[in-house]
Order: C-alpha cells, then structure tokens, then sequence
C-alpha cells in the first residue's frame, strides 16, 4: 500500500479526467470505477484492476477486507480523493482498470441495438434491464452515449462486466445478426402482449432501441422484421426509452419460460 498526497500525481490526473470527460476513456484506454457496488460487482466477474484507490478514511476499517484486491493500491487523503469523484458525495473508494477490448459481434446472440441515445442514464439503465433478462450482448450504434462513461456505469449498476459491449457499430454491422430484429413504432405492428399471448415472441432476437428525440433511423428501421406497439391505456403518447426497453426485454425473457 502506498501513501500518495500530491494532488499532481499523473496517475490522479488521469483519473480527473476520466472522471469528468465522458469520452476520455476511448483516448485514454482506461476505465475509472468509483464506488464499492461497482467495484465488487467487477472483482465478482474477475476484473482485476490495476489500481485500487481508498481514501484514509475508509482505508482503516476496509484494510483487510480490500488489500488484495489490485495489482497495485495506494491511500489518499480525504479532500484529495474527493477532488478525483465526479460525485457530489464521493464514494472513498474506487478502481482503474484497463478498457476491455471489444468483442466480436455473436449473430446468434439476444441483443439489444442502441441507436443514438443520449442520455447516459438511459443508455446505463437499458444496460441494466438487458442483462436482468439475458441479453448479454449490447450494441451501440455511433453517436450513442459512451458505455463505459462514469454517468452508464453508475446507471449500470455493475451489468457491464457481464455483457458483450460494441460501440460505434454500423448498419452493415447489423446485418450480420441471424436473430430476429425486433423495434418499437407508436402506429404499427401488432401489441406486445398479444405476440407473447398467441406464442409468437421470440425469446432470442435483437430489440432496437432508439434515439429519445428522433426514435430508429429510417435506415435502421429497415433492418427491422417486426415491428411492435406497446399498448397504454393511459393514454401517453409515449414511453420512456429505457421503460420501454425494460417492458420489451421482459416480455421476450417471458416467452421463453414455461406457463
């Protein structure tokens, strides 16, 4: 364990800048994790971080418990840890790791395709849902928030070591899959609920999700074999595109289970 005080530290510059610059993981080819949930859940998946972070506080009642859990781990103060978060309430603890490389698009796998999405919360909590309900694999198309930005992964909750991840895919990209492609509309398509009723919902299949504003490109779109409408006896005119993605995986994790 090392004692580190100088907030000039080039290590601790980095991680500042991973911690308030959404896109600098993908220069950087680093990932901070700030938090205990999100550093158990990756030493749960068997992320071994190169550097463990503890502020003093929390580094004298968390000693033993957290002391081999990287390569490398060092203490800070207080007000220099918190001077790292990028929260309001810094958590006094967090890790760096190297970015995962990613992995070959699986055609056969339950995938979720993100079109363009803007809110981190929205891309992290999709993330979240499709691991809940067994899509392991995640694609997002270019112009998509970061997935491995601070804001998804705390909305995340841990579901990002668990799942193949692909960033700034295409359209051709897409065409690769051998499942089902699966997207909402407001006006067309049969419900969802009267598809898992008559047994015609697959379970593996890939739900396109789109941009909040703009919803699926017209070009991605018409990549689409079903389109699916959401039924609302409320009377709103739409759903939120993370609600709506929760409501569609499980519905397709439904299909697959018995009666």
């Amino acid at each position: 364990m090392k004692l580190i005080t100088s907030k000039d530290n080039p290590r601790l510059k980095t991680i500042r800048r991973l911690a308030q610059d959404s896109q600098a993981y993908r220069k950087l080819g680093l990932v901070w994790l700030e938090g205990d949930h999100l550093c158990r859940a990756a030493l749960a998946r068997g992320v071994k971080p190169e550097l463990a972070i503890f502020s003093e506080s929390i580094w004298q009642a968390s000693e033993f418990e957290w002391g081999q859990c990287a390569s490398e781990v060092w203490t800070v103060p207080d007000d220099l840890f918190a001077s790292l978060s990028g929260l309001e309430s810094p958590a006094k603890m967090g890790f760096l790791l190297t970015l995962p490389l990613a992995p070959e698009l699986d055609p056969q796998a339950a995938t979720v395709v993100l079109d363009r999405l803007q809110d981190a919360g929205n891309v992290g909590s999709i993330l979240r849902s499709a691991s809940a309900f067994g899509f392991k694999q995640v694609v997002a198309i270019k112009g998509t928030a970061g997935l491995w930005s601070p804001k998804v992964l705390r909305a995340g909750m841990g579901a990002h070591f668990g799942m193949r991840l692909i960033e700034s895919a295409s359209l051709e990209d897409l065409q690769s899959l051998e499942v089902p492609i699966l997207g909402t509309d407001v006006h067309e398509g049969p419900f969802l609920h009267e598809l898992l009723n008559q047994g015609q919902l697959p379970q593996t299949c890939a739900w396109v999700m789109g941009h909040e504003g703009q919803g699926v490109s017209p070009e991605l779109m018409a990549l689409v074999q079903q389109k699916v409408r959401i039924a609302q006896p409320g009377g709103e005119e739409s759903l939120n595109v993370a609600t709506a993605a929760a409501v569609c995986l499980h519905a397709s994790a439904t299909a697959g289970l018995a009666a």
